[in-house]
């Protein structure tokens, strides 16, 4: 590329955290055992955050959304040149895949804590990734050499291969802007959806396509790789307890795998870093069939969320081997380390598992965890932190390791059972469902779909922790209820009864059976209907994006619309009136 910015290795004494909540205190925490003042950014909403009050100095990001914050690199580079910042470390999501960011901070004279822009693209790009994993030999199944451009030529790439199919975004990762196929009929609207969603979390909504693998585990290896060309493997993880391909467990290192397939694994890492001059962390993934098949999934050029079960499991601290790297030193991890022990990762997201797994914007009212041998605790928030509404609903990750799995495992339903948090709902009750049944804690039959699968019974089993949460409410909508979170209830002592009350008679606006509502506080992407269509019970009326995540809106009766009161783009709150289905005589 003409005027391609030189990836500049060397000493720094201060670094930019561009980046908000666990993964900003993380490598803050990390900068200051390495005596690097820190400077964090925050945008508005994140004024009270604990990355904020952990940094040497703060600067704010004017707005709310991450578009003017977070993903603004002309604001991320004046406050890294105005406070006199010498690196910048991207965490992960927002701009910690972006070729354009590196090149900026590059061209800004400053160390780029990451791979360089051209291996970003190289990887970053799911088709040329593919490419590069083809050229040296590692696993794959089939798929598309290029983007699709309609939905034509999905169905000519079924035709060729099969059902089912994954459509995947070609510029993103962590399960936004990707659709499993399994009816041909679905082609046209998931393609337009994996499209959207890709669009609006990564700015471009190129997609591509290949056979999906039924049933098959999450396996990835955690690649280092010095300026000086030497590269290691430092661990495998399994990661297959996700839930809409958003990982909720992840363990190291990957249990119930082979020897050969450990091999195949590592070795096929190591060639697909060297392939596209790689330098620094990254994570290659895979996925392996219930056949023993191995096939390349996509690379991560960035630091993971799980990285955790890695370094405990290792002794690496992993974001200190990005800062030696960037200061152009050889890789202190020599080989391949043999693992010791144990480790689980268990996310903490502040959604609800009853209610689908909305988020739950909110204020913590109590966040106590167990302090014992072997855990581990990395998080953005505390007692008084408002979750809101604007960013990923990760609040944090428990960590637990032990001398072996079931050390681990036994330690983990442990202090599941011992944290309190209060004030707005998680999917620990989840978590602990999923760590106490025989298919994962006896037999390891998990797999990529696997929550999906089991999910009423693990939601069900959830039910009485639910019963006792007192911001939880019950609405009526037309013949069905609702259960809506009101986080404020829990510090309104005696009120809290009353006002649940008062909004379950009142179905907090909501109790007209003909209305559709918002089913939590988000921004419209999508409007399905018109004025005047009719729908039919569990038609799509809209698409709401919440914390990253797409919320489909059903219809919750058959009739006419009427009273279209949204369009694409609406910041709505939670209640706000979409629609009303009104009878008509079809009905």
């Amino acid at each position: 590329m003409t005027g391609e910015p030189t990836m500049q290795y060397g000493k720094f004494d201060s670094v930019l955290v561009a980046n908000r909540g666990e993964i900003a205190v993380r490598v803050i925490r990390a900068a200051r055992d390495e005596g690097i003042r820190t400077i964090a950014v925050h945008a508005e909403a994140d004024s009270d955050a604990v990355h904020v009050s952990l940094a040497d100095e703060a600067h704010l990001l004017p707005g709310t959304l991450a578009r003017d914050t977070y993903l603004n690199i002309e604001r991320l580079i004046d406050i890294a040149l105005a406070t006199d910042a010498q690196a910048v470390h991207p965490g992960y999501g927002f701009l910690s895949e972006s070729a354009e960011f590196a090149r900026a901070v590059l061209a800004a004279g400053l160390v780029w804590i990451g791979p360089p822009p051209q291996a970003i693209e190289a990887l970053g790009d799911k088709v040329k990734a593919r490419a590069v994993a083809r050229s040296v030999g590692a696993p794959l199944v089939p798929g598309t050499s290029d983007p699709v451009s309609s939905a034509a030529e999905v169905a000519e790439f079924v035709e060729a291969h099969g059902l089912p199919i994954a459509i995947k975004a070609a510029f993103g990762g962590g399960g936004r802007g990707l659709r499993v196929v399994r009816d041909a009929s679905r082609i046209a609207d998931e393609l337009e959806s994996a499209t959207r969603e890709a669009l609006a979390a990564f700015g471009r909504g190129e997609c591509f396509v290949e056979r999906y693998l039924e049933h098959p585990r999450h396996v990835e290896a955690q690649l280092l790789v010095d300026s000086h060309g030497n590269a290691v493997v430092v661990g495998t993880r399994d990661c297959s307890l996700q839930r809409r391909h958003q990982k909720l467990i992840e363990e190291a290192p990957a249990p119930f795998l082979s020897d050969e397939q450990t091999t195949t694994i590592i070795e096929s890492s190591v060639r697909i870093g060297a392939a596209a001059g790689y330098v620094g962390a990254g994570t290659v993934e895979f996925l392996v069939g219930a056949d023993g098949m191995i096939s390349f999934l996509e690379v991560n050029t960035r630091l993971q969320v799980e990285h955790p079960v890695t370094e405990e499991t290792t002794g690496v601290d992993l974001v200190s081997e990005q800062f030696s790297i960037a200061r152009g030193e050889w890789l202190r991890v020599p080989s391949t380390p043999s693992p010791r022990g144990h480790s689980i990762e268990v996310r903490i997201n502040c959604e609800d598992p009853a209610a689908g797994f909305r988020p739950a914007p909110g204020r913590i009212t109590v966040w106590d965890f167990p302090r014992a041998p072997g855990l581990r605790l990395d998080a953005g928030v505390e007692t008084g932190s408002v979750v809101t509404e604007w960013y990923d609903s990760m609040l944090g990750k428990l960590i637990i390791t032990g001398k072996d799995r079931r050390t681990a495992l036994a330690r983990a339903r442990r202090a599941l059972d011992e944290i309190r948090i209060e004030g707005v709902p998680t999917v620990l009750p989840l978590d602990r469902n999923i760590l106490a049944h025989h298919d994962f804690a006896d037999t390891f039959a998990v797999h990529t779909g696997w929550i999906e699968e089991h999910l009423d019974e693990l939601v069900d089993l959830a039910g009485d922790d639910e019963a006792a949460d007192s911001t939880l409410v019950e609405v009526p909508v037309g013949r069905d209820r609702h259960r809506i979170h009101l986080p404020g209830l829990a510090v309104l002592g005696d009120r809290a009864a009353e006002i649940k009350s008062r909004a379950v008679r009142s179905g907090a606006g909501i109790d007209q059976g003909d209305v559709a509502v918002i089913p939590m506080q988000g921004t419209v992407v999508r409007v399905a209907v018109s004025e005047g269509d009719r729908v039919e019970k569990g038609d799509l009326i809209a698409a709401v994006e919440a914390m990253k995540m797409e919320n489909a809106v059903l219809a919750h009766r058959a009739g006419v619309i009427v009273g279209l009161a949204v369009a694409v783009g609406d910041v709505c709150s939670q209640g706000e009136q979409i629609c009303r289905i009104e009878a008509d005589s079809a009905e």
